[in-house]
């Protein structure tokens, strides 16, 4: 998230004009990397207690996300690994034309919950948060609190229930409900992959909760 800073600049004299033009297009430079800087993926994405230690700011999320749409943190970034593997400007691979020149992409799929743009416009159309992007982890974790309560109420999966869950995300709630899945293999295992990381970040987040729950009021940025 965006956090508002506020400082007091120092004021320093410089004795040559040299100095100030350097000065300038240092400060100028440095603007420029801070704003096109993409932030890194966590190190240590098979325990949800490294991530959230590392992004207290993405449990904050996490847990609002939960008390909104009842969605669990485990569930919510067992689904995010799966998708962007925590790459906030995650896309699918381009296709080539005659085998080497860079072509379209398969689908509009971006972000850390990998949403396409129209699902993405129904959610904000539906939340009212406009101003979402999915490059926003708190965006992408209320995306898929949503997601997975119009999964729940529509085809009455448990949001606990990782497996489903993650076949109704990748599916859609038609495809889900016409078992499109079973003709994909493949996907049941990855669905099952999901699920199996999901509980192991359950187990692991009942022993770290308290002491981050604890300590997120004192570190304000994520």
């Amino acid at each position: 998230m965006i956090t508002k800073w506020k400082y007091r600049a120092k004021r320093r004299r410089w004795r040559h004009p040299r100095a100030i033009l350097a000065a300038g297009l240092i400060g100028v430079s440095g603007i420029g990397l801070v704003l096109s800087r993409t932030p890194d993926p966590p190190k240590h994405q098979d325990n949800i207690c490294a991530i959230f230690e590392a992004r207290r700011g993405w449990f904050r999320e996490a847990v609002a996300v939960e008390a909104r749409w009842g969605t669990p943190a485990h569930v919510q970034l067992a689904i995010i690994k799966q998708e962007s593997g925590f790459r906030n400007d995650a896309q699918p691979p381009r296709r080539t034309l005659l085998g080497f020149i860079p072509w379209s992409r398969p689908s509009t799929a971006y972000g850390y919950p990998q949403a396409m743009d129209d699902t993405w416009d129904w959610y904000m159309e539906q939340t009212g948060n406009r101003g979402a992007h999915r490059d926003d982890f708190g965006d992408a974790t209320d995306f898929i609190g949503w997601y997975t309560d119009m999964s729940h109420r529509r085809l009455k999966i448990a949001k606990s229930d990782t497996y489903r869950q993650y076949l109704a995300y990748h599916e859609g709630h038609g495809g889900f409900s016409r078992g499109s899945y079973e003709k994909k293999p493949w996907l049941k295992i990855v669905a099952a992959q999901v699920d199996t990381l999901s509980k192991r970040y359950a187990a692991q987040l009942r022993q770290c909760r308290e002491t981050l729950q604890n300590a997120w009021q004192w570190w304000p940025f994520s």
